[in-house]
Parts: C-alpha cells; structure tokens; sequence
C-alpha cells in the first residue's frame, strides 16, 4: 500500500497533493520549505489558526484575500486594528468571517511585536526544532502534534498568543520546514535543506 501518486510529469506526490493545481502547487513550491522571517511565520501561524475546522483548500484558496484584509500580514498594521476593522473584517466575504479566529490574528499581531524583545517569533519558533524528524511512509504515520509542538504552543500562549494549540503549532512547525513530514518516497522529501535522512542539517 501507498499514499503516494506518480502524476504525469513522472514525480511521486501524497494523494492529497496530486490532483488539485492548486494543492499541487502549493506542495511542490511552498510546503515545508524554510520560512524564518517575521511576516512570513506571523501569516503562516494566522493561516493555521483559520484552517482549525476547515480544509487547507479553502484557506489556500483565500489567501488573496487574507493578505488583502489583514495588510499583508504586516504584524505592525495589524496590531493597530480596531473595532472598525473587526467589523469590516466580519463582513468581508472573501476570508474566513469567524470572530475568535479574527480576534485572535489581531492579539497574535501585537504579541508577535512584544516577542521582537526576545529576538522575534521566527527565531522563537525555529528554536523548538527537534534532534530528528518523522520519516512517514503513509499518511497515517505524520504525526499531528509531538512534545516539541506542544512546548511551543505552551510558550507562545505564554506571550500572549491565541489559537496556538499544539495540533495547530505542529501544522506551522511542518509548513515552515522546522519538520519534514513528506512520505518517504515523494519528490519533495528532504528538499528543505533542513533535514538529511532525518537528521538536521546543520
């Protein structure tokens, strides 16, 4: 058995990357590849957040939209967000229009601003890496929190984060390339740079 698809263009991607353009993109580009800037993680961990419930397709799908109602995920801009753009926000068809979630990218916002005290949240995120990664052969074997997920979550509520709960934290962790969870065997395992046959790197 195999979770793997072999598409036209000869290369071995999981079932849920090989069909949808879009997912297919986004996999091939994007997915598990390093992301160590401040906007960069302060969109991922946003876009995690209003995934919770939902299919990574419909946030992806979004994220033009997103980008354009949260000023591009400047943490800046949107920690100056007030009753009037929570509204605006709620009324915006284009995103996910829940208000927890919404709140929570506001308030994540101005504590991804107060972490720049203690280096900044690329850094602090990067900083729960683990000794090794998975190696999963099938879906089923990915993991979907481990210790280090759950420190980090612990750690971020801690400074004042919303919706970093460790399921959530080892999504981001995967997305931004802290762990590689590609199936042994895709074209796209080890292709980060941060990990060699499970073992950092560096």
């Amino acid at each position: 058995m195999s979770d793997l698809l072999v598409g036209s263009d000869g290369l071995a991607r999981p079932v849920w990357a090989a069909t949808d353009p879009l997912l297919r993109d986004y996999y091939d580009h994007e997915w598990g590849m390093p992301v160590h800037d401040e906007r960069g993680v302060y969109e991922r961990l946003s876009l995690e957040a209003f995934q919770s419930g939902l299919s990574w397709r419909t946030i992806l799908a979004k994220r033009p939209a997103f980008r354009a109602a949260f000023a591009d995920f400047d943490p800046e801009a949107v920690a100056s967000f007030g009753d009037d753009d929570t509204a605006r926000l709620l009324a915006d068809a284009g995103i996910v229009r829940n208000r927890a979630k919404i709140a929570a990218t506001i308030v994540n916002a101005r504590a991804t601003v107060a972490l720049r005290a203690e280096g900044g949240l690329g850094e602090f995120v990067w900083s729960f890496r683990p000794p090794s990664t998975p190696a999963p052969r099938l879906l089923s074997e990915i993991p979907t929190s481990s210790p280090e997920s759950t420190a980090l979550a612990r750690g971020l509520r801690a400074r004042g984060f919303a919706f970093v709960g460790p399921t959530t934290m080892f999504a981001l962790m995967e997305a931004i390339g802290i762990v590689d969870t590609h199936l042994v065997g895709s074209h796209r395992r080890g292709s980060s740079g941060v990990w060699t046959e499970g073992r950092p790197q560096d």
